[in-house]
């Protein structure tokens, strides 16, 4: 058992208005006026209000090169990282120098020597701390992560972790490309960072209690490949997005997470709490029908969805944090958190909420 003592959730302190957005995106991804009003009308469909951007808007139309999106990235995620851990150790009571374990994760930008170690420097964590960084695994990447964290934990109950998930999807746009899947991508992500303390059985009760990591599950839907990724080439970092992956996550969510609460005497109707994977509406309405679910089971996700888009690998850790800030769940029932990411794969993690969650 694991115990998820503290999420600090952070957004860049630029925020902008859906229909902002695209007004000054549509230029950069397409120079034909009449392509713009198809942008503007995918962009509208996502029922996203609200986006938080790395930049000013006013600065995108100037990163014309891998060049300088990476080097803003490093500087950036780096900045967005820190702060979300110094937020996440306060509200769990413990220091820099009590972290064990760190595990970073990204898909939005490449940063050699790797962010975890930007932040062990940025925030003074012990030259001895076990370091993971984590590249590749796309939006699911929140979900293994604290799986991963949790595996971690099982064997050293008496250590601290610290998972740090931070995207800036605003720094992929692709000039020039209005292809289906970049159209798409400009107006569903969003730009943020989470860091969440993470702690093993031996030192649960030198924190707060919030939500214990009960067991997790991994799947891989083969022959997918293809589906959700990058192309990396010479101008960064181009989506992969196929038309299909709603229909594949329709299809093979379900049985995923039905086997891992089977494994411990559940079933999905005893699951009071749902933390999806904020896809977009199209992933959101796939996943509740793959699970036989109304769409308001995912309430919580369609709210972090409208208020700031998808933020990748650290989307569902934003709704899990706004989940426990809200509070109401019975102690002890159980919560079923998981995403979707490159393979096309998916990630699930089951949770039991505490006493004093």
């Amino acid at each position: 058992m694991a115990r998820i003592a503290a999420l600090a959730p952070v957004l860049p302190e630029h925020a902008y208005a859906q229909s902002e957005i695209t007004a000054a995106m549509a230029p950069l991804l397409s120079a034909d006026p009449r392509r713009w009003a198809t942008i503007e009308r995918i962009h509208a469909a996502t029922g996203i209000e609200t986006r938080h951007l790395a930049l000013p808007l006013e600065e995108y139309a100037s990163l014309t090169t891998f060049t300088a999106t990476n080097d803003t990235f490093i500087r950036e995620a780096t900045s967005l990282a820190a702060e979300a851990c110094r937020q996440a150790l306060a509200a769990s009571g413990l220091d820099a120098q009590d972290v064990d374990y760190l595990l970073v994760t990204t898909i939005t930008g490449v940063a050699t020597p790797s962010l975890d170690v930007l932040l062990v420097e940025r925030l003074g964590l012990r030259p001895d701390v076990k370091r993971v960084p984590v590249f590749g695994l796309g939006c699911a990447a929140g979900a293994a992560g604290i799986a991963r964290v949790r595996d971690y934990l099982q064997g050293h109950p008496q250590d601290v972790a610290l998972l740090v998930s931070v995207e800036l999807c605003s720094l992929t746009l692709q000039h020039g490309d209005d292809s289906m899947a970049n159209i798409v991508s400009g107006g569903l992500f969003g730009d943020g960072a989470t860091a969440v303390v993470m702690v093993g059985s031996d030192r649960v009760d030198d924190v707060p209690g919030r939500v214990d990591v009960v067991d997790s599950r991994s799947d891989l839907v083969p022959g997918t490949t293809d589906v959700l990724g990058w192309d990396i080439g010479a101008s960064g970092l181009r989506i992969v997005l196929g038309a299909s992956l709603a229909d594949i996550v329709e299809a093979n969510l379900g049985p995923g997470v039905v086997d891992l609460l089977a494994a411990h005497g559940l079933k999905v109707a005893d699951v009071g709490t749902w933390v999806a994977h904020t896809g977009g509406p199209r992933i959101l309405q796939a996943a509740a029908s793959s699970l036989e679910l109304p769409d308001e089971a995912f309430a919580a996700s369609w709210r972090s969805l409208a208020r700031v888009g998808n933020l990748s690998s650290s989307g569902v850790l934003h709704v899990l944090a706004d989940e426990l800030a809200t509070g109401g769940q019975i102690p002890g029932s159980a919560g079923v958190l998981f995403a979707f990411g490159p393979g096309v794969c998916t990630e699930t993690v089951l949770l039991r909420w505490t006493e004093e969650s």
